[in-house]
């Protein structure tokens, strides 16, 4: 395991840390873990739980250093985070698991997707959204920039409650969390020819700043089977004014997926 050198209690594998099951659903087939954006919480997705179940059971990861866990160190290191998640998840691989990551936690949800494969229980789908490629280089080095130029790298994304901004209190326990998700994504770099065999769905926003259809369309090289891939309107945080079509793709793919591998 790759060692975590700048956390206090993140080393925890307490699942009431790590696990958000907003509407339990004991009934469902497979189960759907969303890992969040940088800077992101557990709560981001829980809309997408509430339209999911009972179909699927949604698990929402909470990163070390936000909300309930403010107290801690944010994780700086990719493959140190997709560490302590695929730990963490192993009680509930009981069913079949699929990922869902959005942003950085597209990055985070593909290392997981290989660890898990490595461990003998593969997830059946994996959704990467609003990210590039892994393997494509990355010239943006926001967490070296200053608090400034850290906050107009938010106000440029877009999706972040214009509120936050004028809480200094509020930004002040925010920024080194925020920095140290970029740094976490902006220092990641992936192995060669590394991929999943599961299947991969990529979904990108039509006008993100930071990510291109074509950027998303090179997820292509990390799926053994290829990949599908869907362009929605909209900027980086596309996903919150699309998730009655997000959703809906997400339930008919892992219906699909689960079906397969039950009669395969």
């Amino acid at each position: 395991m790759t060692a975590v050198t700048n956390t206090t209690a993140a080393t925890e594998l307490d699942p009431e840390l790590w696990i958000r099951r907003y509407h339990p659903a004991p009934d469902a087939g497979v189960r759907l873990v969303t890992l969040p954006h940088a800077g992101g919480a557990a709560p981001w997705f829980r809309p997408f739980s509430a339209a999911l179940t009972p179909d699927v059971e949604v698990l929402s990861v909470q990163y070390p250093g936000r909300q309930d866990r403010l107290r801690e160190e944010p994780v700086t290191d990719v493959g140190a985070l997709a560490d302590l998640i695929t730990d963490v998840l192993t009680p509930w691989t009981d069913r079949p698991l699929a990922l869902f990551g959005h942003s950085m936690g597209a990055t985070v949800g593909f290392e997981v997707a290989q660890r898990l494969e490595r461990r003998g229980t593969p997830p059946v789908a994996f959704f990467a959204s609003g990210r590039p490629a892994p393997s494509l280089d990355r010239k943006h080095v926001v967490h070296r920039l200053d608090d400034a130029g850290l906050l107009a790298e938010l106000r440029t994304l877009s999706g972040t409650d214009p509120r936050v901004f004028e809480d200094e209190e509020l930004l002040q326990l925010m920024l080194p969390v925020i920095r140290g998700d970029y740094r976490a994504v902006e220092t990641y770099r992936c192995a060669p020819g590394a991929r999943v065999g599961c299947p991969v769905t990529v979904l990108v926003g039509d006008s993100d700043p930071r990510v291109s259809p074509e950027d998303a369309a090179a997820w292509d090289r990390h799926a053994a089977d290829g990949i599908d891939l869907h362009v929605f309107p909209g900027g980086h945080f596309f996903p919150v004014d699309h998730q009655a079509e997000i959703t809906a793709l997400v339930r008919d793919t892992l219906s699909r997926h689960t079906l397969r591998r039950h009669t395969g």
